[in-house]
């Protein structure tokens, strides 16, 4: 009896002794992944992080441009202009709205960009009374900005219909909205939020209408012609307005500014640059450019219309140089860059979160959700709570950093799930083995998750390459460029020239980690 009790005691030992082994493992991993894993982590870190620094553009100056035909074709414009006064120059477009516009050229990231003095008094000064050229000037000053003269047209907000509803409902000027409360209103995002926007204008003029929403500036013209909305908004010198036979409404109440196109530029750019950008002042009236917006919309091509102010022929070197497989090459090069460097982050990051993630408790409940949360945030969002914070901005370092997070939650979770998943007998036999910590975890346990592991990153892969178009929204490229160029065009043919190759590119991503099983998963482990 006596000895059979010395047997219980020892096997309740070598039990207690194992529970305590593996109750020492997740510390033994983490001890191990501080002296022998993360000397290597931090190194590749410093080898991205140098490239993320140093991806700005070679240009001197970088010119910026909203996301709509106009601000495209300004931009090419100053583009051309530097480059004919030997100042290398470079042109991003579409990269947002006014405030990404505005961040982005006081934190560095572009050196100029065409606005409008209405938009300048009150969405970046915040004013609520009419300023004068001279005190739009001086405030700018004082944040470093500079401002050029009136390039000699004025792009002031109007409210559009189609003529013929206009005449049958005997609309004529913005106060006869008040008498037809059930007309759809279709209005841009940016001009539903604006201070001399939708808000104000309707509480000056007393409008009734409740059904409005929110549309892309082009789209809103294809909604006006097929009769989704009866009333959008527009700059007066789009070239569709006479292109679709639309009636601007009369603002009797004269609630909109004066909209004169000028280039805001930072104080610090280089002298000759900013010499170059004067001469386009008074250059342009309203019907030269409305003329050259239509040659834009018709050719889909801003270099080719920019062209046209100089009055030179639209084949020339530069637009014969830019061939749609060279923009084709570039932009897939840009779209693998930001793909890649961000997938890469997100493996060296995730693989080790989903391990200690592994092991439960609370730090694993956390991992776990703060990747899910991550996820969960809308990406054009991240990219905006992203933008403001320091050494980001509009830069490729952002859209690299947005992609990053959204590509964690599927490592960390299938890292930690095929970890989970290993039968405990098979824990027990490499614990029995006398195999040390990091024996099991690279000779055991990572092999029998392999499967796992790579599908999380096969899905983080595929991703990443649908989500980087969006990086094109902050001008950090990508096949997203002429999806976005399209949109502000209204012309799915330049929507498909970024589309299909991404969609090509997501389906040769995942033929490649196919082939990438076949090599890290151990035979009698696939399927």
């Amino acid at each position: 009896m006596n000895r059979i009790r010395k047997v219980e005691k020892q096997e309740v030992h070598k039990r207690n002794r194992s529970g305590r082994q593996g109750s020492t493992e997740p510390k033994q991993f983490l001890r191990l992944f501080l002296t022998s894993w993360l000397p290597g982590f931090l190194l590749i870190f410093f080898c991205v992080s140098a490239f993320l620094i140093n991806s700005s553009s070679a240009a001197d100056v970088v010119i910026g441009s909203k996301k709509f035909t106009e601000s495209y074709v300004l931009g090419e414009i100053a583009k051309r202009t530097l480059a004919d006064a030997g100042i290398p120059a470079e042109h991003r477009q579409g990269m947002g709205g006014t405030i990404i516009l505005w961040e982005a050229l006081r934190g560095g990231q572009i050196d100029a960009y065409p606005e409008y003095t209405g938009t300048i008094a009150t969405e970046i000064l915040k004013s609520d009374s009419t300023l004068s050229l001279d005190q739009i000037r001086n405030s700018l000053e004082k944040v470093g900005v500079g401002m050029t003269a009136p390039l000699g047209f004025n792009n002031t907000y109007a409210l559009v219909m189609r003529r013929s509803e206009a005449q049958r409902l005997g609309i004529r000027t913005i106060s006869n909205l008040q008498r037809y409360p059930e007309l759809k209103f279709g209005l841009t995002h940016e001009f539903l939020e604006r201070q001399d926007g939708w808000r104000p204008l309707r509480q000056l003029y007393r409008l009734p209408q409740q059904n409005i929403f929110g549309i892309d500036h082009a789209l809103g013209y294809s909604a006006l012609a097929n009769g989704s909305v009866a009333v959008k908004d527009a700059y007066s010198t789009d070239a569709k307005i006479e292109q679709n036979d639309l009636f601007v409404l009369e603002d009797d109440l004269h609630f909109f500014p004066k909209y004169e196109a000028v280039f805001l530029f930072r104080s610090s750019t280089r002298t000759d640059a900013i010499a170059a950008m004067r001469r386009l002042e008074g250059m342009l009236d309203e019907t030269r450019m409305i003329r050259l917006n239509a040659e834009a919309e018709r050719t889909k091509n801003y270099a080719r219309a920019a062209n046209l102010y100089f009055e030179r022929s639209a084949r020339s070197p530069n637009s014969l140089n830019d061939s749609f497989p060279r923009k084709l090459a570039r932009w897939t090069l840009r779209h693998l860059q930001l793909a890649g460097f961000s997938l890469l982050l997100s493996i060296i990051v995730g693989i080790p979160l989903g391990i200690v993630a592994s092991r439960g408790g609370a730090v694993g409940h956390i991992i776990l959700g703060f990747a899910g949360i991550v996820q969960t945030i809308p990406s054009l969002a991240l990219l905006a709570l992203l933008v403001p914070l320091p050494f980001f901005g509009i830069s490729i370092r952002t859209a690299i950093a947005a992609l990053f997070l959204y590509g964690l939650l599927p490592i960390v979770r299938n890292t930690a799930t095929g970890l989970q998943d290993i039968p405990r007998s098979l824990r027990e036999s490499a614990v029995a083995l006398g195999l040390s910590p990091i024996s099991r975890l690279w000779e055991v346990y990572l092999p029998i998750a392999s499967r796992s592991i790579l599908s999380g990153i096969k899905t983080s892969a595929v991703i990443n390459i649908g989500t980087a178009t969006l990086a094109a929204l902050i001008g950090a490229g990508g096949l997203g460029e002429p999806i976005i160029s399209g949109l502000s065009l209204n012309d799915r043919v330049t929507i498909l020239e970024g589309a299909i190759p991404a969609a090509v590119l997501a389906l040769l991503v995942q033929w490649c980690f196919d082939l990438l099983d076949l090599v890290l998963i151990p035979k009698g482990l696939r399927l």
